[in-house]
């Protein structure tokens, strides 16, 4: 579980409640409108049905679970793991590597160390690796794209929403009717909150942390395929490190090198 995203979600979720009940007094039902429901929502979901093939739709449970869980290797894992590796190829040749490879959890560098312990040429396993890597891009972008899409038109349909009521409020001003065009302004005004809650709370911080997630695994993946090439290539396990160290900021490199 991903705690800065539970918390956030929750600290929120606390602030839109307290903020609706001082404004409210308790009368939660001045901010439902079955109106504008329908338009933010309805129209919301509208967009991702016609903006994202239907493959990329069934997904979307994974993505929401993508913000909660957190299951990407961090770089200092993933730097600890391949010194490991690099110290025993150095000590008993990469061979000895087959069993370490079993336990090793990680699908990308279980492929990538098979293929450099049989021996496959460095290019074949940095462009087979890589091409893994394009088509992970891929996937995360179709997450980021599905709130991208709820976060720039659920405001737009809030809009419509709203002058669709300030149309009937102006439509009632001939009957005077005070009650007609409180109703009526109280459509365009609730579904214009609907679709600006749902774009800036909900929609923009997920997709924006799966973009932070993205660029995570990338880093970690280029990370693994450098060690991969590193060790095929029987460098010094210092070598090794020092390749893997440049992809972390100077003050996180002191405990591995100390370590070396």
């Amino acid at each position: 579980m991903d705690k800065s995203s539970v918390i956030g979600s929750i600290l929120g979720l606390v602030c839109c409640t307290l903020v609706g009940f001082m404004a409210s007094g308790g009368n939660w039902g001045m901010f439902w409108s079955e109106k504008g429901v329908i338009m933010v929502f309805g129209g919301s979901i509208s967009v991702i049905f016609m903006a994202m093939p239907m493959e990329k739709i069934k997904c979307i449970p994974g993505y929401v679970k993508r913000f909660f869980l957190d299951k990407g290797v961090k770089p200092t894992a993933v730097i600890a793991v391949m010194n490991e590796l690099s110290e025993k190829a150095r000590r008993d040749g990469i061979l000895a590597l087959e069993a370490e490879v079993a336990r090793i959890e990680d699908k990308f560098l279980a492929s990538g160390m098979k293929m450099a312990i049989d021996g496959v040429d460095p290019t074949a396993i940095e462009t087979t690796l890589r091409m893994e890597v394009m088509a992970m891009q891929d996937r995360h972008k179709a997450g980021k794209k599905f709130f991208d899409l709820i976060k720039l038109y659920a405001p737009g349909y809030g809009l419509v929403a709203t002058l669709i009521g300030q149309v009937g409020m102006f439509g009632g001003l001939a009957s005077a009717d005070i009650g007609h065009l409180g109703h009526m302004l109280a459509v365009a005004v609730v579904a214009t909150m609907y679709g600006t809650v749902l774009a800036n709370a909900v929609a923009g911080p997920i997709g924006d942390k799966l973009s932070l997630r993205s660029s995570e695994e990338i880093l970690g993946r280029e990370m693994m395929l450098q060690g991969i090439l590193s060790i095929q290539a029987g460098d010094n396990p210092r070598i090794t490190l020092d390749k893997m160290l440049a992809f972390i900021p100077g003050p996180a490199r002191g405990r591995f090198r100390q370590a070396a």
